[in-house]
């Protein structure tokens, strides 16, 4: 009889290791790196920079980390959580003493040329701390929850200081959407956010801020273990925040108000806080449904919108691209936030889960809230565009948390593969 010879193929002992990993995920991460640089090529073609080549370089490191990390085995990070937590405290402190400031804040580190900010890379670090701290609480305690929050409230003090507005928000989206994911209730995380609501209703509404305290009140009565003493302090909190933030604000000058408020009518203040806001939606409004072509938008081409390679790279898309490119980008957002969600739901275990809706959490408040400030609906606050603003800090913080995720993904069991 005549034996089948068997022809090995070397191609498939290569990619073995990463069988499990999602390809899907890797993909889109890889396809807007790379649209970022083409982007970030078309706002600087007439300036003479490199920032795009710099992106791409980055991305490439980016990836090649994440995929060294993405066959790492992610349960043995549980032990390191407090080293990990240790080194970004002591990351962001040292920026308080040997950091470069730029842009009328102290955030980076230069190290040999290359600048280091460690608010990005805590962003990460913090989501495997709160990941190894909640995966084995089935139902969380209020306890649990107030010393989880004080464990997080050291880095995002200090990111705070920098001052970082946009990171430290970021920071309270990874923790409230883990929380969310590890069952801590519902009516907890409204209260949480409940002082910052008084203080701004109560500026704008009196009515409706009294209305808002006695609604919290309910909340309080409903799911805190002792209904009278946590009513009585969640009134006497959302009272105390919401005469305090009026007196804050009589304090401020009518510019601090109107960089606080300028997105809700950029045309009171058209050559200050406003003007970005202008632009930006002059830009994306002239796109229309195709675009006016790449590398010929005049708003983008004459630079008229300043940091447009960063904060403000969804202009150049909307201009250039036009509704159909913007909606193209959307949609790869959706795509990586889908997946996400699909390897946090079959995870092998609570851990691996957390780490994903981690890493959602962190890309979708700064989808949202960058696209929002590109559009006029949210205040400009610093926060790139995920894979597709220059930021080399930004974008490896993303491929790092990429490559957790591929970790998680790699090692779910393969009937889970493609659910």
């Amino acid at each position: 009889m005549l034996q089948r010879i068997q022809v090995r193929n070397p191609w498939k002992s290569i990619f073995k290791p990463w069988e499990e990993a999602d390809p899907w995920l890797f993909a889109a991460c890889i396809a807007l790196t790379i649209f970022g640089g083409v982007m970030i090529r078309s706002v600087e073609i007439n300036q003479g920079l490199i920032d795009w080549w710099r992106h791409w370089v980055t991305g490439a490191v980016g990836l090649f980390l994440a995929i060294i990390i993405s066959r790492c085995r992610y349960q043995t990070l549980i032990e390191w959580k407090w080293p990990i937590y240790i080194l970004i405290n002591l990351s962001l402190i040292a920026v308080r003493f040997i950091g470069t400031t730029g842009l009328g804040a102290q955030r980076w580190i230069n190290i040999g040329g290359f600048y280091l900010q460690p608010s990005e890379f805590a962003k990460v670090g913090m989501i495997v701390t709160l990941a190894a701290l909640l995966h084995d609480k089935t139902v969380p305690t209020v306890g649990n929850m107030l010393r989880m929050l004080a464990i997080m409230a050291v880095p995002w003090g200090l990111i705070f200081a920098e001052p970082n507005l946009g990171t430290s928000l970021v920071f309270g989206a990874i923790t409230m959407g883990m929380f969310y994911w590890g069952n801590v209730n519902p009516g907890w995380l409204i209260l949480l956010f409940s002082p910052l609501i008084s203080v701004l209703l109560n500026n704008l509404s009196t009515p409706i801020w009294v209305a808002w305290v006695v609604i919290a009140g309910i909340i309080a009565w409903r799911t805190l273990p002792w209904p009278w003493l946590g009513t009585f302090g969640t009134v006497l909190v959302n009272v105390v925040s919401g005469q305090v933030g009026q007196l804050f604000w009589n304090v401020l000058k009518d510019y601090q108000k109107m960089r606080l408020t300028g997105f809700l009518n950029p045309e009171k203040d058209p050559l200050g806080s406003g003007y970005h806001l202008i632009q930006s939606r002059i830009a994306i409004g002239a796109g229309e449904l195709k675009g006016r072509g790449l590398f010929q938008g005049t708003q983008t081409q004459l630079n008229f919108i300043p940091e447009q390679h960063t904060d403000f790279i969804f202009s150049a898309i909307g201009e250039e691209l036009g509704f159909i490119g913007c909606i193209c980008v959307l949609f790869v957002f959706w795509l990586i936030c889908f997946r996400l969600v699909t390897i946090a739901q079959t995870a092998n275990d609570n851990f691996g889960s957390l780490l994903a809706i981690g890493v959602l959490s962190m890309l979708i408040f700064q989808v949202f809230v960058n696209i929002g400030m590109n559009i006029g609906l949210a205040p400009v606050t610093g926060i790139p565009l995920p894979f597709l603003s220059y930021g080399n800090a930004s974008l490896l913080s993303n491929f790092l948390g990429l490559g957790l995720v591929e970790a998680v993904a790699s090692q779910r069991q393969r009937k889970k593969r493609w659910n």
